[in-house]
């Protein structure tokens, strides 16, 4: 995933319309959830999939994978983490009512993508915008029915009244279940992409990052661990990484130097750690885009090396 430019759409609070109208019955019902309507919308600290989801679970004791250095090694043990969000960049998102119309979706890749209707709005943000070459996620949330909606690769058609994309997920929010073992998602990882990003909301919102956080690197191994269902490689290569591997920031780097909103982050990694989900840039973490983040105190993520990093011990890798 490389760097990508958010949609001119996202301003002040980073929160609006999208083509979503909500009724008085809506709005009254709205009062009492937590989770806000629209583009960056904030959650009010609804936890994204259960507790013991492994987007959630504490890590921080796991032992550490007996391949860890050599793995760290093939990314780069000197290459810098890369906050690949901020206020211009990142993978936007949207949350819509459960009234929101569903459209058609026609897939590429339709033997591994869930079919639609989707509930995504006409006018919903793009990552990179309307113009993008890249990846083209589209991310929308039904807060009613907290059930997450993710393409790959999208284009609206005809005004936005039908879709069409590479691949198509569909995730309850409320559940652990993961995709079919080989099947893709709108990310190479078969992976969530949403539950994986750092957002202002909850760093500064909540002041916390009580998940793991989404990273891609240039080279992977034909092979994934869960929560990861798919590959997206040709090498075998068992000390390259496979899809799903998780590192955390080691529990004795000292983060007392940074930024408290990196602070924030830093514990996050250190608890919950990043999961490998995508070929990409080397150590390139994602966010959601926000007017409101401090791009220099984000771009002080890059002190920490890929030698402060290690590799939690994988179990379960699967090579089909």
């Amino acid at each position: 995933m490389r760097l990508s430019i958010v949609l001119g759409v996202l301003l002040s609070a980073g929160i609006l319309a999208c083509a979503i109208a909500a009724t008085p019955a809506e709005k009254a019902k709205g009062a009492a959830n937590p989770v806000q309507l629209g583009v960056g919308a904030a959650l009010g600290g609804k936890q994204v999939f259960p507790a013991d989801n492994p987007w959630n679970r504490d890590v921080s004791g796991d032992p550490v994978d007996p391949n860890s250095d050599r793995l760290i090694a093939s990314i780069g043990p000197d290459k810098p983490l890369h906050p690949d969000f901020g206020t211009k960049y990142g993978i936007p998102y949207v949350v819509v009512p459960g009234t929101q119309p569903k459209v058609p979706v026609s897939f590429q890749y339709g033997d591994e993508s869930d079919p639609g209707p989707y509930p995504v709005p006409p006018d919903a943000p793009i990552e990179g915008g309307a113009d993008a070459k890249g990846d083209r996620h589209v991310l929308v949330i039904d807060r009613d029915r907290w059930v997450l909606y993710e393409l790959f690769a999208a284009y609206p058609e005809d005004g936005g009244k039908r879709w069409r994309a590479g691949s198509g997920a569909v995730f309850n929010l409320a559940s652990n279940r993961l995709r079919p073992w080989g099947w893709t998602s709108s990310d190479a990882a078969g992976l969530p992409v949403f539950p994986g990003l750092v957002r202002y909301d909850e760093v500064i919102g909540q002041k916390s990052l009580s998940h793991a956080v989404r990273f891609t690197v240039v080279k992977s191994r034909r092979a994934y661990v869960p929560p990861a269902t798919h590959f997206a490689s040709r090498s075998d290569d068992p000390n390259l990484p496979p899809m799903g591997m998780r590192v955390r920031l080691k529990a004795g780097y000292d983060a007392s130097r940074f930024p408290p909103a990196v602070q924030i982050i830093l514990a996050g990694l250190k608890k919950h750690g990043m999961l490998l989900a995508d070929n990409g840039s080397d150590w390139f973490i994602t966010g959601a885009p926000d007017p409101r983040w401090n791009d220099e105190e984000l771009a002080t993520l890059k002190r920490i090396k890929g030698r402060d990093l290690e590799v939690v011990r994988m179990d379960g890798l699967r090579t089909r």
